[in-house]
């Protein structure tokens, strides 16, 4: 068994010469020499290749996930996006269970989420999905919409509520119940008066100073003429009218009703959800409860809210470190602080504890300094140390490691600091390559997102961000049994290492082996 390096440089994406391509103005001389004499390729490494929506700028977290599953692990948005394109949105059963619900017990669904299309929450496309279903059910649908702001601009609600608006004009049986900006109903710092406010209008239909407008968008008009933003819209009530067959509409939420959240990220839902399903709730005072008759929500907000979930956590097993360790082999995961939880949790799919015959060396990041642009180098050289020490025991079948350089200075938008960055990067290249010929072992360089490469805007401003550029894989194998490698993804990397050691990709794993066809395994 071959012994093998996997190295992943954090933040080194692939981009055309320019003034602020830190790798192409830095010196290295170890990947440049790499590059010439061994089997090249790119992968990219955002979008949906990652399991993000399409455009989307990968990240480590979604990075480390896909190289160590093997296979595309999507997204949430993504994941629900992917149900709508191929038709089992509408087959959802958790959803349709809500639906049969309140078809039995005559009330109405309560639709509560953020009315954007920013995809950081939510998006617009999949609350109108839901009313559509419901539409389709004949069960009566009020949306009760938290404004954004945030990852929108500040005042394109406006055209969020009417194109819902224009999107429920032949729904005569769904319309809007109120707004909220998520500055109430999103707070994530236990300030529960912010949240008593949204609740107020969810629950109670009461809202600020008594407000009440025709519709959605001559609410915001009115918010706005206030000099009030979408984010911090008070709670107002639309005007509700009669039902069909002129009953009177109940004002906020009726015993057998059901509520259904359609935000997809957890972290802004679970104050508000809590105050729905918690007996013993102390937050506020909730006042006269309904009997609600079903609560559901988009994804899991809290293990132990125990509601329906329409799009549980999928479980990332038999990734590489699973494959490896089932096989009886020795392998250790190493990085410093800032990369650490990259190179062990999310790399082994979301699982804290080490699988049999891992082991794991935590390297500290620097702490005396506020930016690592003041310290470039960061702990590169100290991990490149016990990355020798361990590689020279000759006890380890595969060694994960992650230099966190390119990222983590890239993020600073000091392109000096970056240029230095990745000098610093081609020297530990160079150690870690030395050893790894030493015992005759194997290496494969990748990185999980693109950043130090792209250091200045068009307009030459700092750029400290992420990018969607493609990422290295470059082999060395010994031998030159691997002659050259195809263009893929990140999730191509574990069966392309299975694969040179002769083994079998595990089953869950869809990436392939992006080594050429005459590779001899060992």
């Amino acid at each position: 068994m071959t012994p093998t390096l996997l190295l992943i440089l954090d933040g080194w994406g692939l981009a055309a010469p320019t003034p602020g391509n830190a790798p192409y103005l830095a010196p290295t001389p170890n990947l440049d020499n790499l590059n010439a004499r061994c089997p090249h390729a790119q992968l990219t490494a955002s979008g949906r290749a990652v399991g993000l929506p399409e455009g989307y700028m990968g990240n480590s977290e979604v990075g480390h996930l896909n190289i160590g599953a093997g296979r595309v692990v999507y997204q949430d948005m993504t994941r629900i996006d992917v149900a709508l394109e191929d038709g089992s949105f509408a087959a959802n059963p958790v959803l349709n269970g809500l639906l049969e619900t309140v078809k039995k017990s005559g009330g109405r669904l309560h639709l509560a989420g953020l009315l954007s299309d920013g995809g950081v929450h939510s998006h617009i496309r999949h609350l109108e999905a839901i009313c559509d279903m419901a539409a389709r059910a004949g069960v009566p649908v009020r949306v009760h919409c938290i404004m954004d702001g945030r990852d929108t601009d500040p005042k394109s609600g406006v055209g969020f509520a009417r194109a819902l608006e224009e999107h429920l004009k032949d729904q005569p049986l769904a319309r809007i119940a109120g707004l909220v900006g998520r500055f109430y109903a999103m707070d994530r710092d236990k300030r529960w008066d912010r949240v008593k406010a949204a609740w107020d209008l969810l629950v109670h239909g009461q809202s600020a100073e008594g407000r009440v407008a025709p519709d959605a968008v001559k609410a915001l008009e009115v918010s706005y003429a206030e000099g009030i933003t979408d984010e911090f819209v008070k709670p107002v009530r639309c005007a509700s009218g009669p039902l069909p067959g002129g009953a009177e509409e109940p004002v906020g939420m009726a015993d057998g009703d059901a509520l259904f959240f359609f935000n997809f990220r957890a972290d802004r839902m679970r104050e508000l959800t809590q105050a729905f399903i918690e007996p013993d709730f102390k937050g506020f005072e909730r006042g006269t409860l309904p009997k609600l008759a079903g609560i559901g929500s988009m994804t899991s907000y809290e293990a132990h809210f125990g509601i329906p979930v329409a799009f549980p956590k999928e479980a990332v097993t038999m990734g590489l470190g699973e494959v490896v360790s089932r096989a009886g082999l020795r392998q250790l995961r190493l990085a410093e602080t800032e990369k650490y939880a990259h190179v062990t949790y999310f790399f082994n799919g979301g699982v804290e504890e080490p699988f049999p015959g891992e082991d794991r060396i935590l390297v500290p990041s620097p702490r005396d300094v506020p930016t690592y642009d003041l310290k470039p180098a960061m702990s590169a050289r100290q991990v490149t140390d016990k990355f020798v020490e361990a590689w020279d025991k000759g006890i380890y079948d595969l060694v994960v490691c992650n230099l966190a350089n390119g990222d983590m200075v890239g993020h600073t938008g000091v392109l000096k600091a970056a240029v230095e960055a990745c000098a610093v990067v081609d020297e530990c290249v160079g150690r870690m390559l030395k050893a790894v010929e030493a015992r005759s072992g194997r290496m494969l360089i990748i990185a999980d997102h693109g950043n130090c490469e792209v250091m200045l805007t068009p307009e030459g401003q700092p750029h400290t961000a992420h990018t969607t550029n493609p990422v290295p894989c470059i082999l060395l194998e010994p031998g030159g049994a691997v002659t050259a490698l195809a263009d893929g993804k990140l999730a191509d990397v574990a069966p392309t290492l299975l694969g040179l050691w002769g083994m079998e990709p595990s089953a869950p794993m869809t990436g392939r082996n992006l080594a050429a066809k005459e590779v001899r395994h060992g």
